[in-house]
């Protein structure tokens, strides 16, 4: 089965620079980018292996991955946002 990958750097292309930032410097952002990273792996490997799970548990799963990749895209928002006003 193709399985297409959701990792943040390729959800976000354009942002690879602010996602390392905060990765290093935001805790709350380094917290909700493990648990995005984990649950897309959960995720992938469910996919990828066929492996017997539930429709309502893996659409579940999907369900709180983008509920995550919504706050991080926030984050990563409102980091640029304010580089371009320190500059």
């Amino acid at each position: 089965m193709q399985v297409d990958h959701h990792d943040l750097h390729t959800e976000f292309p354009d942002m690879h620079d602010a996602i390392d930032v905060l990765k290093q410097s935001n805790a709350h952002f380094a917290r909700l980018f493990a648990t995005y990273h984990r649950l897309t792996g959960k995720v992938e490997d469910l996919e990828a292996h066929d492996m017997p799970v539930s429709d309502f548990t893996l659409e579940d799963m999907k369900k709180q991955r983008v509920k995550l990749k919504d706050e991080l895209y926030h984050l990563l928002l409102a980091f640029r946002a304010g580089q371009k006003h320190a500059a």
